[in-house]
């Protein structure tokens, strides 16, 4: 390509790009994981393809693929939260280690058989696409659609965030085997396991609290800092990667901590730069997938499709799936979770970066392996990346979709303008402003109302939320809402509000109305409610939850000590669901009568 002229490589770069953006958003509708379709797109642009364009500058793609991975990890570090650490760092954190090394040997296994591969020659294939892929995982998890509960979420973000340094380990530890036997050592095995996850971890948590110190003296400064913090962020974050690498340790897990630090800085980044990051972000991966496309020569795909397919299936149905059940049985993961956390270990662009190593490092069937690392990469995002939604409903781990504001706009550095229009059923309905329990950080501004007029039609008015009276269906409220009470102040809306208390003997005949499942308070005593239905003390309710009257939420709290919203406790005959958590505490849950 060095002969084409430089405009005539721009003009089909930028038309590619917008064609996967185009084919990507109709592609939505069908459940087609976004960046798939920028995959094809290079396929079909490439030698084998119509557009015909020879690229395989493995080189190029290594340096394009590390950097555009470093922005994608610092840009998922920047999004997660220190509680979602709290949540899930244990189990992660085995996924990452031990979950990784487990699926590299059972896919291993399976190669040796299907394609006749050595042990060193396998292994490094299990290797290569051991790991999932955060690319695909962050984008999958934002944009499906599916609210999944906390410790599930969590735990699929952490592993796909901190997975990739053992992958990259055992990668460049079994080059080192296929390639030069003799220098392999435990000792020198050691050393670099050491210093890829020390050195990663120790650089990403000194230089993100350094990065975001600097971000935010920077912002005090004022000026135009604020259309430049994105790029200053991005800068510090690729800097720190680079320099990590460099120092043999590991720049993927660097990055992802350091973006944690930044994220989690208060005053550190902006909303507006935030959203800047995230079209970088999204350009990262558009164009890595579109220039892994380019890199595939379909016709060396074809003779290697059947067995390569068939190692697909069993990295999605036996090695993936094995490695997470064994890795998890310390952490008590219900069964429904660990099937999901299986499904979804997708596989994108790492995998297909890591198989460039060998192709860089001269080891015989690097070709090959490239080739099958890239099947193993479609099969995942079509089948699995696909299947998010059916997943999540076949294992129950998706919660109720929150209602949604029908305006939102940020308001200064640290909260948010919020409208949201009442329908009925809402909780609020009914209630004035000042009697509604909003959760700490939402404050009730003011209600947009339609009032009819005695000559006919109707007018709109704006009325202080305090002077509103009851509020109306069709009400529009506005609140004023901390950034991280954004989510409690939608499940102020929820429709499935809690039944009234039921230790008022008042409140009997609306209780015993109620069909199937309903909703109530975590503070309502769980005695009182057995007692109303008469039904006896379930035998598995422990000691402790009986003393006092104790609440629901107590009881789910003793009984799961690390719960989440979604969270499902079977007492006897009776289901309690949590159905709304926060600060720690369970505010309502779902209860489910026996036969119902």
């Amino acid at each position: 390509m060095g002969s084409i002229d430089p405009n005539l490589i721009l003009l089909i770069g930028a038309l590619l790009l917008a064609a996967g953006i185009v084919l990507g958003g109709l592609s939505s509708r069908f459940g087609v994981p976004f960046l798939l379709v920028f995959l094809v797109v290079g396929m079909l642009a490439g030698e084998d393809g119509p557009g015909g364009i020879a690229f395989n500058d493995f080189g190029v793609a290594l340096l394009v693929g590390n950097l555009a991975l470093g922005v994608i990890l610092f840009d998922g570090g920047l999004r997660t939260q220190y509680r979602t650490f709290r949540v899930a760092l244990a189990p992660s954190l085995a996924l990452a280690t031990l979950g990784v090394a487990l699926t590299a040997g059972l896919v291993a296994a399976a190669a040796k058989l299907l394609f006749g591969f050595g042990w060193p020659v396998a292994l490094l294939l299990g290797a290569i696409v051991a790991s999932t892929d955060a690319a695909a995982v962050f984008s999958l998890l934002k944009g499906s659609g599916v609210r999944l509960n906390d410790r599930v979420a969590s735990t699929l973000e952490i592993e796909s965030g901190v997975n990739d340094p053992m992958a990259v380990f055992l990668t460049l530890m079994l080059i080192e085997w296929v390639m030069r036997p003799a220098d392999l050592t435990g000792w020198s095995l050691a050393t670099a396991l050491v210093k890829q996850f020390g050195l990663g971890a120790a650089m990403g948590l000194v230089l993100g609290f350094a990065l975001a110190g600097l971000l935010a003296r920077m912002r005090k400064l004022g000026g135009n800092f604020e259309g430049l913090q994105a790029i200053l962020a991005t800068a510090g974050g690729v800097s720190l990667f680079a320099l990590t690498n460099l120092w043999g340790g590991s720049g993927f897990l660097a990055v992802y901590l350091a973006g944690l630090v930044v994220g989690n800085w208060k005053g550190g980044m902006s909303e507006d730069a935030m959203r800047a990051l995230d079209g970088l972000a999204w350009l990262a991966q558009s164009g890595m997938f579109l220039m892994l496309g380019l890199l595939v020569t379909p016709r060396e795909v074809w003779p290697l499709l059947v067995p390569a397919m068939a190692l697909a299936g069993v990295l999605m149905l036996v090695a993936r799936p094995l490695g997470v059940w064994l890795t998890l049985l310390p952490f008590r993961f219900p069964l429904r979770e660990v099937g999901f956390m299986s499904w979804m270990g997708l596989r994108g662009a790492v995998p297909i970066v890591l198989a460039i190593f060998p192709l860089m490092a001269g080891v015989p069937e690097a070709r090959t392996l490239f080739n099958i690392a890239f099947v193993l990469v479609l099969a995942s995002l079509l089948v699995q990346g696909a299947s998010v939604r059916v997943a999540a409903r076949l294992t129950a781990v998706g919660l109720p979709p929150l209602p949604e504001p029908a305006r939102q706009a940020r308001w200064g550095r640290a909260s948010h303008m919020m409208e949201f229009r009442l329908a009925e059923g809402m909780p609020p309905v009914g209630t004035t402003a000042q009697d509604y329990d909003w959760p700490r950080g939402v404050q009730a501004l003011a209600v947009r109302r339609v009032e009819p007029q005695l000559a006919g039609g109707s007018e709109l008015r704006w009325i202080d939320a305090q002077e509103a009276g009851p509020l109306r269906v069709g009400d529009a409220i506005v609140l004023l809402v901390a950034n991280e009470a954004l989510e409690a102040a939608a499940h102020c809306f929820d429709p499935a509000a809690p039944a009234p208390a039921v230790a008022a003997a008042a409140a009997v005949p609306t209780m015993q109305a109620v069909f199937g499942d309903f909703v109530l308070d975590g503070d309502v005593a769980l005695v009182d409610v057995l007692a109303l239905y008469g039904l006896p003390l379930p035998d598995a309710l422990p000691d402790s939850a009986l003393k006092e009257r104790a609440s629901l939420d107590a009881v789910i709290r003793s009984c799961v000590p690390r719960a989440v919203e979604g969270d499902v406790l079977k007492l006897g005959d009776i289901t309690l669901t949590v159905r709304e958590m926060r600060n720690g505490r369970v505010l309502r849950v779902g209860f489910k009568l026996p036969g119902r």
